[in-house]
């Protein structure tokens, strides 16, 4: 398949992806979801990547946010409840490193990923996490999660989900510099044999803000067929999750193996839940604020 093929091959994924995520969420914690549809177009602010589009995951979850550039992120003001996204590889200036802690430190949330450990979360934030410079090959891992029951990372994996996480070439692993203070979310044993650290996503907390950081692209562009569900088609998928395919969608999706949606869908809850509990935080201090 070509270049174009692929992409619109993982597009269609991350959209079926999207579409199972919203719908688990009206179906099983409405009030969640009706925080996501609050989302405003400044509530969520992208730097653009070279080699990662988160933003392409938040548009397959019909979510606002506002895309800015580097330069842009110099003089860009933000605010507290706002959940900031970097994308690899994450190469801001220093004069932004001291706006992103402060940021942080305020009360602002940071989502970064894979090249962005090296230049942002180490300068901005020491002694949390670290890059010991032996990226992994072009992989794909399985992964898993520590704690289901966790308020970001429900419905990340549940059932029989057992999903394909891609590495890029020159991923960076993540090495936990401080195990008190910095919590892993999502890990992979394959990847701790391959590469001698387990760590797929952690999140820890600085000064009234939190960060979160992921290994690799957070929009992922391969996955692998491994067994015989792996090579079912979509729709068996969506019969899983006692869910529907929609009718309008079907032709759409309907040539997409399991494994491309089941790869994509840790992806869009992740990132669902981390929007949902930014804005659910933002909702109750203006509450308390009228109050």
């Amino acid at each position: 398949m070509d270049q174009d093929g692929t992409q619109d091959r993982r597009r269609r994924a991350y959209e079926a992806a999207a579409h199972i995520t919203r719908e688990q969420l009206r179906r099983d914690a409405p009030e969640r979801a009706r925080a996501l549809e609050t989302v405003e177009q400044s509530d969520v602010v992208v730097v653009t990547g070279t080699y990662d589009r988160v933003e392409s995951v938040l548009e397959a979850l019909e979510v606002p946010h506002t895309v800015v550039t580097l330069p842009e992120l110099d003089r860009l003001r933000l605010r507290p409840e706002q959940l900031l996204i970097v994308n690899c590889p994450g190469q801001i200036s220093a004069q932004a490193v001291g706006r992103v802690r402060r940021f942080v430190e305020s009360g602002g949330s940071l989502f970064t990923t894979d090249w962005a450990l090296k230049h942002v979360i180490e300068p901005a934030f020491p002694g949390m996490l670290a890059f010991r410079q032996k990226p992994t090959r072009d992989d794909v891992v399985r992964i898993e999660v520590r704690d289901p029951d966790n308020i970001y990372l429900q419905g990340v994996l549940d059932g029989q989900d057992d999903p394909q996480w891609w590495l890029e070439g020159s991923s960076y692993p993540i090495t936990v510099l401080d195990d008190e203070r910095v919590q892993v979310l999502i890990t992979s044993r394959e990847l701790g044999e391959k590469y001698g650290e387990t760590p797929v996503a952690v999140w820890f907390r600085w000064g009234e803000g939190d960060v979160f950081h992921m290994i690799s692209h957070y929009y992922l562009q391969r996955t692998e067929l491994r067994t015989a569900r792996h090579q079912e088609k979509a729709g068996a998928y969506f019969d899983e999750k006692c869910m529907a395919m929609p009718v309008d969608r079907r032709e759409e999706w309907a040539d997409l193996d399991l494994a491309d949606v089941e790869s994509a869908k840790p992806s869009a809850a992740f990132m669902g839940n981390v929007i949902i509990e930014k804005k659910r935080r933002q909702q109750e201090q203006e509450r308390s604020t009228r109050g």
